[in-house]
């Protein structure tokens, strides 16, 4: 590795600095004033490449055509995401932060069913930039033009919005919300267009990002949760609604990641490692290092105390007379399912890809509701008991008895590890610091070819003859998720749950109790680890082949929706909300090629509806009737 190489890597990347802030400080500034987890931020951006693909197209690839598009398509994904506040999320502004993040998840769903109807599943390429084609010679390298005019864009937005949030009334009024939103309501300040306009200001930043994009990456539908979680990292690293800290953090991850791409491999007491290959997950390992040093980022500050929402609601009653035996119901009806077999032969499968949901939302819902802990990353420990599981079956030829015992083992562990340093977060960097030992997890797993099988994953993973055939193996996945479910809502009522539940609702007076709230939160976590990864062995064991992505952002996206579509609130919440969104992704998907739109608008439809989850809107109902009937 020479100087010149390395120092024109690290120039390029700043380009990549400059991109990753346009869309961080959009995040941030959403964040800072709405104290909305803007979960379609992506989508904007990916709105925004796609848009200035077509403006292009039209007007044509002339320097005014181009640039035209490129400020063209930011304004109308401005205006889209405006229209979206305005129309959708302006109504759940008071509801749980975490339904808020529903919501804007069945926008990912929507948006990216709508790009695939419009512009179809290939990847478009834009035309170069014109008069920006070429390179220019530094240190004997060439640097791509293009690069070096978004070297300078970023900086010179970031002034702009300096500008804009100091030096302008409406820029007080922004960090006035960012600072105490009911005080500046109190003054008579419309809150609800100053909402309104901030957020189509962030969407204008992502659609610009994006734009500007075009001459450097093909659109592709896979850009919307590839850019938010990067987006969220810059965010949460810099300091949540901090602008500064967005464009410091950028500027650290790109060079970081820069620099592993120069340094290529490298060896340290005689062992050889391949720096290039950690940049998949190089800004995960840069958060997890800074949040455990710095919990608020660096140019962050603590957020204002909220009391957990579970705290306003009842405390959890005792299952009454009634309710255990509809569980009995429900367990007699389960046992009976596979006399439909004869005419439905799908439907054992379907239903223990339902009870792995059901244990998976479960497992979540322990560290949601009654921990108080939000997590973006549990599938972690999905993906750790489904590949310790088939690793110690392939690897070491254990039985598959004993592979049912090592993989939530393995998932329990790491819960243990992770929680260690979790619990001394709260909040959004709790969760954002779940995630980024999910993606460590997902990275060793996609790049551990000898081991994990890499990319490929591991196949061959069979159940003994005796549970071969799917009702056999429905009815051991419905004795392992009847008793998953059984042992948590026990430990939920035991002295140990009392104690999680007391450390969720006031930290300051359990540690006056005497109660080890850190302690406490962290056996939540191993708890939690444990099920999930039984939920994973199920998984690996029912499918034959696992991949990486069974520990991705996706699955655990999957996990949050199950769990607030059935309301975190209630202990048949993760249940419902497993079963419904699972039937309904299969439903859907067998029904029509845009399965994800159709989901996304009827989980919307649900948010809207019931913002307390389908669980919780069954429970009002139930205590209307009761009320009725007295």
């Amino acid at each position: 590795m020479t100087l010149a190489s390395l120092t024109v890597q690290l120039i390029n990347g700043l380009a990549d600095a400059s991109a990753m802030f346009l869309v961080a400080a959009g995040l941030s500034l959403i964040f800072g004033v709405t104290r909305i987890v803007n979960f379609a931020h992506g989508s904007f951006y990916m709105l925004g490449i796609y848009i200035a693909y077509s403006l292009v197209d039209a007007i044509g690839a002339t320097a005014v055509g181009f640039w035209g598009a490129v400020l063209l398509s930011a304004c109308i994904v401005a205006v889209i995401g405006a229209l979206v506040e305005v129309a959708i999320l302006r109504r759940i502004y008071r509801a749980p932060e975490l339904f808020q993040l529903l919501a804007t998840f069945a926008l990912v769903l929507v948006i990216k069913d709508a790009a695939l109807w419009y512009w179809g599943p290939e990847d478009l390429f834009g035309p170069r930039a014109p008069g920006l084609a070429g390179a220019v010679r530094l240190l004997d390298r060439r640097l791509p033009q293009y690069d070096l005019l978004l070297i300078g864009i970023g900086p010179l937005v970031f002034t702009l919005l300096w500008l804009l949030t100091n030096r302008t009334r409406w820029g007080t009024l922004i960090r006035a919300a960012t600072q105490d939103r009911e005080m500046l309501g109190a003054l008579g300040v419309n809150q609800s267009w100053l909402f309104t306009a901030v957020f189509a200001l962030g969407c204008f930043l992502a659609g610009l990002g994006g734009a500007l994009q075009g001459p450097r990456m093909p659109a592709n539908l896979a850009l919307d949760l590839d850019t938010i979680s990067n987006a969220f990292v810059v965010v949460v690293v810099g300091g949540m609604g901090s602008i500064g800290g967005a464009f410091a953090a950028a500027l650290l991850i790109a060079e970081v990641k820069a620099l592993c791409i120069a340094l290529g491999n490298v060896s340290l007491l005689g062992i050889d490692f391949s720096l290039s290959r950690l940049t998949l997950v190089v800004e995960f390992l840069v958060m997890a290092a800074i949040l455990v040093a710095r919990p608020w980022g660096l140019f962050g500050r603590p957020l204002a105390a909220v009391r957990s929402s579970a705290a306003h609601e009842a405390p959890l009653p005792a299952a009454s007379r009634m309710s255990r035996l509809s569980g009995i119901a429900l367990l007699a009806v389960l046992l009976a399912l596979p006399l439909l077999a004869p005419a439905y032969p799908y439907l054992p499968v379907l239903m223990v890809e339902i009870l792995v949901a059901v244990l998976f939302a479960a497992s979540l819902h322990f560290m949601m509701g009654p921990g108080g802990m939000a997590s973006f990353g549990h599938a972690a420990f999905f993906g750790l008991g489904a590949y310790g599981a088939a690793l110690f079956a392939l690897k070491l030829q254990w039985p598959m008895a004993a592979a049912f015992i090592a993989g939530p083992a393995v998932a329990m562990l790491g819960a243990l590890l992770f929680g260690w340093f979790c619990v001394r977060l709260s909040g959004v960097y709790l969760a954002m610091l779940t995630l980024a030992f999910a993606q460590i997890v997902w990275a060793v797993i996609y790049q551990w070819d000898g081991f994990t099988g890499g990319s490929n994953g591991l196949v061959g993973i069979r159940a003994d003859e005796a549970l071969a055939s799917p009702t056999a193996y429905y009815y051991l996945a419905l004795a392992c998720t009847a008793l998953g479910v059984w042992l948590l809502r026990r430990l939920v009522y035991a002295p140990f749950g009392m104690a999680l539940r007391a450390a969720r609702d006031s930290a300051v007076r359990s540690e006056a109790l005497g109660i080890d709230v850190r302690r406490v939160q962290w056996l939540g976590f191993a708890a939690a680890g444990l099920f999930c990864g039984l939920a994973g062995v199920l998984f690996a064991f029912s499918k034959g082949s696992i991949s990486p992505e069974v520990a991705g952002v996706g699955r655990s996206v999957d996990a949050l929706v199950m769990v607030m579509l059935g309301g975190v609130q209630s202990l048949a919440g993760p249940l419902l909300g497993g079963a419904l969104f699972t039937w309904l992704q299969d439903l859907v998907a067998r029904e029509t090629d845009y399965w994800r739109a159709l989901l996304g608008l009827v989980i919307l439809a649900l948010v809207l509806l019931f913002p307390g989850g389908v669980a919780g809107a069954l429970r009002r109902i139930g205590s209307r009737g009761r009320e009725e009937g007295a």
